[in-house]
């Protein structure tokens, strides 16, 4: 074999023009392979994507919530007695009862030693009551007699001075007047006699001690009328004007007295009455605190008002940290304990909380489907008559973020066998569409505020704007924007190829926002 040499040269000036080729050709081999290896990805993640086919045909939209079967009338049997209490006697739970049947037996030994206490407290405030209505009497009785008895001698003061000035003191005047001219009369007859006697002492037919006689005589004239005269003077000047101020005094001084006694028997009787009020007010207190204690011993024994169905009522409440202790004989109670429930036969409803998203939807009057965990191959038919303007106040204590609002259902029909506390479900059926284009609920989401759904265009899944009406929690009803075999894709993702990272944030689930428009 012959050896072919072949120039340095030329080797090198053949590599120059190979490497890019050879380059060039293992980058079009590699993008190749990339492209080939990446729409192989992208048709398995669109083949394994959870889809549905938009679909027509009838559509209920409901609002389903678990709840409990209660009684519409019930009778609500409270601890009536004041304080706390201890349960002496309890009717077994479940016993149908009639009409006057005991029930619970409360103690009572406590009110029947109050009892005792208050009729002794009671019959000495009767004995103070009628002891204060005698008191009246005779307070009354008395005061009569002191204005009777000031009266009169106001009235004999003022008849005593009309009977000086027109009786007495004209009388007096006239008697001193009368004395003076009788011994006027007798001084002149007494002068006479003397100057006769002098006469006749002269011509000696008298003795001295005669005419000394009828001088004594003259004498005793003259004086007994200069006393007539003082006594006038002294009737006039002194006596007259001291009787006058006197009698006037008197007078005046009875008409005070007579004041005095009226307001003093007045403020007398006013007090003997107000001590009778009070004492009647403490009788009739006493009286009434007895009537009380009386009663609080009647509520110790609780009887049936109705026909009914004994239930605890711990049988049907929860505290914040857990179950109540069970309803038992020898268990203290407190007043305005809720003890027993009697529901009334025959008459049932069903309570469910309503959550907030859902109060749109649901309104008093609505039809109600209800199916009892105990009766399974039963539907039982309501409607919707009440719902509470505020929310559950327990469930806010134990969540705040949790509003629901308590609803009744008021059963219809035959509802033989429901009893009370069972547990059930309610479906509020709020509009029935015959024929309607629905997808699920969490094919929407929402994008910049408008209902989105993702329909397969191709090979791929593009965004739609569609409106969209009510949804049931399951499905919703599409109004526009889709039609009848449409592929949407079950979990729409947070962001769709091309649109920025930053948007991502604009998206919320359909059943964030609470649902459609009706």
């Amino acid at each position: 074999m012959t050896d072919v040499k072949i120039p340095t040269g030329s080797i090198k000036r053949l590599l120059k023009w190979l490497l890019p080729g050879v380059a060039l050709l293992a980058l079009v081999l590699a993008g190749l392979y990339l492209a080939r290896s990446g729409s192989g990805k992208e048709r398995q993640l669109l083949e394994s994507a959870a889809t549905f086919r938009a679909q027509r045909g009838p559509l209920e939209i409901t609002v389903a919530q678990s709840g409990t079967i209660q009684s519409l009338d019930q009778v609500i049997l409270k601890n009536e007695v004041e304080g706390r209490t201890t349960i002496l006697f309890l009717v077994r739970e479940g016993t149908r009862v009639n009409k006057g049947d005991l029930l619970i037996e409360l103690d009572a030994s406590r009110l029947q030693d109050e009892r005792v206490d208050q009729q002794i407290r009671l019959m000495n405030a009767e004995a103070a009551f009628i002891r204060a209505r005698e008191n009246l009497e005779v307070v009354r009785n008395q005061a009569r007699s002191e204005e009777e008895k000031a009266e009169l001698d106001a009235r004999f003061a003022v008849e005593d001075l009309r009977k000086y000035l027109e009786g007495d003191y004209p009388k007096n005047l006239k008697e001193a007047e009368a004395q003076i001219t009788i011994r006027q009369e007798e001084l002149r007859r007494a002068q006479e006699k003397l100057q006769w006697s002098r006469v006749l002492f002269d011509e000696k037919y008298i003795s001295q001690t005669e005419l000394q006689a009828d001088e004594l005589a003259a004498q005793r004239a003259q004086l007994d009328l200069d006393l007539a005269m003082t006594e006038l003077d002294l009737l006039k000047n002194f006596s007259h004007g001291r009787k006058l101020d006197e009698l006037r005094s008197q007078e005046h001084q009875t008409a005070m007295a007579l004041e005095r006694v009226r307001r003093k028997v007045a403020a007398d009787v006013l007090q003997a009455e107000v001590e009778l009020r009070a004492r009647e007010s403490e009788f009739q207190r006493e009286q009434g605190r007895l009537e009380k204690i009386e009663q609080q011993i009647a509520r110790t024994r609780i009887h049936a008002p109705n026909d009914g169905l004994v239930v605890y009522a711990t049988s049907t409440q929860a505290n914040f940290r857990g179950n109540i202790e069970p309803l038992a004989e020898g268990q203290e109670v407190r007043e305005r304990q809720e003890l027993i429930y009697l529901p009334a036969p025959g008459s049932v409803k069903a309570e469910i909380k309503i959550h907030e998203s859902n109060l749109d939807k649901a309104s008093i009057g609505l039809p109600v489907r209800i199916t009892v965990n105990a009766l399974p191959s039963r539907v039982f038919s309501g409607r919707v008559a009440n719902i509470a303007p505020l929310p559950d106040a327990v469930s806010v204590w134990l969540n705040p973020d949790l509003k629901v609002y308590n609803t009744d259902i008021h059963l219809e029909g035959n509802v033989e066998g429901l009893r009370t506390g069972m547990s059930c479900r309610a479906e509020i059926l709020v509009a029935e569409y015959p024929d309607a284009l629905f997808v699920p609920v969490q094919a929407v989401t929402r994008v910049d505020g408008h209902p989105t759904v993702f329909v397969r265009q191709g090979g791929q899944f593009g965004p739609r704007q569609v409106e969209v009406g009510l949804d049931n929690n399951r499905m919703v009803h599409v109004l526009k924007g889709l039609e009848v075999g449409d592929t949407v894709l079950l979990n729409p993702p947070l962001q769709h190829p091309g649109e920025p990272a930053g948007r991502g944030g604009a998206r919320s689930p359909l059943a964030a926002g609470g649902g459609g428009r009706g």
